[in-house]
């Protein structure tokens, strides 16, 4: 009787473990670095909008900024969320190639700014980040990971219709 009673603790401690291990199993390495890059792109247009914010005249450059900062902030506090369920470390800040064209543009005013700011941030960046989502969405093995890219998906597209449209008008 004593023994069947710690054979049955035991094997109710090896399922708690088995449990545990495969919630706290990493992640692909692909799908880690899946979400730093969708860290560093909500890093890089936060940053870049509070830039435009401060630099630019221009209501609909403004408004433009702002629904980037909006929206990014909420991509990267989801970003954020996942990464820490699934033990990835994320970057605290743009990477040297964002922190670059920053450094750029922060020697640019009035229009050559807006235009700047509108055609590389706006345009440029979601063109590249919609590409790499849609690729997320295809070959991300985890489902958590994959659903994110999903959601964020086409809020980027749309973003990058804005910017199409806003860089048109601003011609």
């Amino acid at each position: 009787m004593k023994t069947t009673r710690l054979s049955a603790a035991m094997m109710v401690a090896f399922a708690t473990v088995q449990t545990v291990s495969a919630q706290t199993a990493p992640l692909a390495k692909g799908d880690a670095d899946r979400l730093v890059a969708l860290a560093q792109a909500n890093l890089a247009e936060i940053a870049a909008g509070k830039m435009a914010l401060e630099k630019s005249g221009n209501a609909d450059v403004k408004a433009f900024a702002q629904q980037m900062i909006d929206d990014h902030g909420k991509g990267l506090d989801e970003t954020r969320r996942l990464a820490a369920s699934k033990n990835v470390a994320l970057p605290a800040e743009p990477d040297a190639a964002h922190r670059k064209m920053a450094a750029d543009m922060q020697k640019l005013t009035g229009p050559a700014f807006d235009k700047a700011y509108v055609a590389k941030a706006g345009v440029g960046d979601h063109a590249k980040v919609h590409a790499a989502l849609r690729k997320d969405i295809a070959g991300a093995g985890d489902a958590d990971v994959k659903a994110l890219a999903t959601k964020l998906e086409p809020i980027v597209a749309r973003h990058g219709e804005m910017a199409k449209k806003l860089n048109a008008d601003m011609k």
